[in-house]
């Protein structure tokens, strides 16, 4: 599994635009095969700094994502929205896997008793 981390500085003064941009991702991201695990916004502490979480079963399942989202409609409007709106002022991709749990090698389980690292 790949783990994508998407650190964002945003327009404070742009968040709903952003809001709907990440809307958008969810379900793309998901329909072309992943898993989003969500946006995370600003509520304390910096107001311009945004985050996202999103899967693939490996990095050849992403790399097609990354293709395919470059020719599909619903993904050129959602980049066209953040062109447009300026909501993104820069942001920072990272790939991560998730740490297995020595005896069994699934992922180690998060507090609430999911999966999703």
């Amino acid at each position: 599994m790949i783990t994508v981390h998407l650190k964002y500085e945003i327009d404070a003064e742009r968040i709903e635009d952003f809001e709907e941009y990440g809307r958008r991702w969810i379900s793309l991201v998901n329909r072309f095969g992943g898993t989003h695990h969500g946006y995370f916004l600003p509520s304390e502490g910096d107001s311009d700094i945004a985050y996202a979480l999103f899967s693939f079963p490996d990095f050849a399942r992403y790399e097609r994502y990354r293709t395919d989202s470059a020719t599909d409609p619903d993904c050129q409007a959602a980049f066209e929205l953040a062109r447009r709106t300026k909501c993104i002022r820069r942001y920072e991709r990272r790939f991560l896997r998730p740490l297995d749990h020595p005896r069994t090698q699934q992922p180690i389980a998060a507090p609430n008793g999911s999966r999703d690292v």
